[in-house]
């Protein structure tokens, strides 16, 4: 069953990339697919293609939901999917088990890329105090630097899940709960706070019908990195006023949960300005 699982998202994995004209090696996915083909059954599956020039020729494939007992960095590093390292991210996802509620798990991988990311999901009803976050030895430290500013924006104890970037030593805190940030004034109050860019009409527009957010974060700098909103709709061309010809093709011909809602973001970064994912 779990093998089969493996092999039919493969064959989806493939049949997208092919529509995209992004190379897609077996050598490449299938160790990240046969790793953690056990979960893969019962895992919400998405594709990923984003606009912006760092994840150019790339598509992502996410796994969420994996069972709490599966450690996903710890998989990865004893497959071979990973190399060690002494950066405290790779310390994170162990530290951040030791100390709070983990329900779930998810990865994150790219078929150029390999494994690249780790998600920790805290459960549904217990959003977790940035304050409790702050105290883990290997969080990053653009975390307790921006404790202050979140917290003027009222999401002290709404984080829902944290996301370890191993490829680019960052991490994602995502906030849950929070619609009065997501007022144009709020949108641009915070924005403004965090240095980003003035936010287009779109980002408003968008932000106004998003579920959630993350911000992204580093152990290098205590600034910002990116801002990201989440949206989910039966229509993703409706949200964008601009869309990428990238995007329109993946959204309109990629044939996987053609009637089913599909996750819309949009990002905002000093360095890249808005794009898509």
């Amino acid at each position: 069953m779990s093998r089969e699982a493996a092999e039919n998202l493969y064959s989806a994995i493939e049949k997208t990339t092919g529509l995209l004209d992004v190379p897609c090696s077996r050598d490449k996915v299938w160790p990240v697919l046969s790793a953690f083909q056990a979960a893969i059954p019962k895992a919400a599956i998405l594709f990923r293609l984003a606009t912006d020039a760092r994840h150019a020729g790339e598509v992502n494939c996410h796994m969420m939901m994996l069972p709490g007992d599966v450690d996903p960095y710890a998989l990865a590093l004893s497959k071979g999917l990973l190399e060690g390292t002494d950066h405290p991210v790779g310390d994170l996802l162990a530290d951040i088990e030791k100390r709070l509620p983990v329900e779930s798990y998810g990865i994150d991988f790219g078929v150029v890329g390999g494994f690249q990311k780790a998600w920790s999901c805290f459960p549904g009803d217990s959003m977790q105090k940035l304050s409790d976050l702050a105290e883990i030895p290997s969080m990053a430290t653009g975390l307790a630097a921006n404790m202050d500013l979140i917290a003027r924006h009222g999401l002290a104890e709404n984080v829902t899940l944290i996301g370890m970037d191993y490829e680019h030593k960052t991490m994602n805190v995502y906030f849950g709960e929070a619609d009065e940030c997501l007022k144009p004034e709020a949108v641009k109050s915070m924005l403004r706070d965090m240095e980003m860019p003035e936010p287009s009409e779109q980002m408003l527009n968008f932000a106004r019908q998003a579920f959630g957010f993350y911000a992204t974060l580093s152990w290098d700098s205590p600034k910002i990195q990116r801002f990201c909103y989440s949206a989910i709709t039966r229509e993703p061309l409706s949200l964008l006023e601009r869309v990428d010809p990238k995007i329109e093709h993946f959204l309109t011909e990629i044939p996987y949960g053609v009637d089913e809602p599909k996750v819309v973001y949009l990002a905002t970064s000093p360095k890249a300005g808005e794009y898509c994912k």
